[in-house]
């Protein structure tokens, strides 16, 4: 399953039953926040085929506790929740990677794509691995600090505001997060120049 790119997508993708309202508050909620949402997911490790379902979970926490989110805060609500969303999913997600390890392999789905070249999604599909494995070895909170400056060009106090922690917090997160992520880039450059000269 490829990853939803727009919010119409994400509608379009669910049941008539299960389509959110645009009169409700809720609706205007999902309107204004779920790209960020589902964007902020695949960040935070849940795989692609994943994204538009663990949205709606968020979303669902959201409609629960729509009278608790105060005004003005309801994109710092719907990040903490989707953290914890996110968490929750990578630990199902390991635990179904485990079982199907232990599974005879089957045929392999292929994915069609009419638009890019097949190089061009090699080159994606590599890109995004890549960035995917450097995120997974930072903390969670080290990742949502980078990731929310790094990606969605989020202000250090934004983000502090956002994840509700002092701003020098999220400068150290950041800062620490930029050099694991130098770090990790650099060993995966050297691995690469490694399996190149051997081949």
């Amino acid at each position: 399953m490829r990853a939803v790119t727009n919010v119409h997508e994400l509608e379009l993708a669910l049941p008539e039953s299960r389509r959110v309202p645009e009169t409700t508050e809720l609706g205007a909620l999902f309107r204004e926040h779920a790209q960020f949402i589902a964007r902020s997911l695949r960040r935070l490790g849940v795989p692609a085929s994943d994204v538009e379902d663990t949205v709606q979970e968020v979303f669902v926490v959201a409609s629960r506790k729509i009278d608790a989110i105060e005004a003005g805060s309801a994109r710092a609500f719907l990040y903490g929740t989707a953290m914890r969303v996110a968490s929750n999913a990578r630990r199902v997600d390991r635990r179904t990677q485990a079982r199907r390890a232990e599974a005879p392999i089957e045929r392999a789905e292929v994915e069609i794509d009419r638009g890019p070249t097949p190089e061009e999604l090699i080159e994606r599909r590599h890109a995004r691995a890549a960035l995917d494995a450097v995120l997974e070895t930072m903390t969670v909170e080290m990742r949502a600090v980078f990731t929310l400056f790094e990606l969605e060009e989020m202000t250090t106090s934004e983000i502090a505001s956002f994840l509700g922690v002092p701003a020098g917090t999220v400068s150290s997160r950041l800062r620490r997060a930029r050099e694991h992520f130098d770090e990790q880039v650099r060993e995966l450059q050297a691995r690469i120049e490694r399996e190149g000269h051997t081949t």
